[in-house]
């Protein structure tokens, strides 16, 4: 599936950033029956529905042409959203300073989440503080990664 969404990365990349969009990521979930194939775009002023159906339009005639997904598929392109995933390693340096909520493959050591502040890349890991403390996770054992709005203070302060 990697390879899949590797292949998807170098067709479609070229064509969204073309376009004027950022090409955030791509996920597919291949499936016998009908697989799903989701793009995340991003552009400086934010995405509308618009944008979503023009990348659309156009990434579907070049998945048509070049046929890179056997069987059938459900294509979707939207925006990253305020939880955004994170794809690309560079995005680990560009969000530093933001919250972040990393999910590992299998454990690593001894947990299986990870949730706190990103702190960027050193050498091939990721730096999250995590109640002060660092924990830096290998890029490889990160099987999700997203941006998590900050919680909200609660003016009472009774934590609820």
């Amino acid at each position: 599936m990697v390879r899949t969404t590797e292949v998807l990365n170098t067709l479609l990349e070229p064509v969204v950033t073309a376009m004027g969009y950022e090409l955030v990521g791509i996920e597919f979930r291949a499936n016998p029956r009908n697989s799903l194939l989701r793009i995340y775009i991003d552009k400086p002023e934010g995405v509308s529905v618009d944008d979503c159906a023009l990348v659309s339009h156009q990434v579907s005639g070049v998945l048509d042409v070049e046929d890179p997904i056997p069987g059938r598929y459900t294509l979707e392109v939207s925006s990253p959203g305020l939880d955004r995933p994170i794809f690309k390693a560079s995005d680990y340096d560009r969000f530093a300073g933001e919250r972040i909520r990393v999910r590992l493959q299998g454990l690593y050591e001894g947990r299986r989440r990870v949730l706190g502040v990103l702190r960027g890349l050193r050498g091939d890991s990721v730096v999250i503080e995590e109640n002060g403390v660092e924990i830096e996770v290998p890029l490889g054992q990160i099987e999700k990664a997203n941006l998590e709005l900050e919680p909200r203070d609660r003016a009472d302060g009774d934590g609820k």
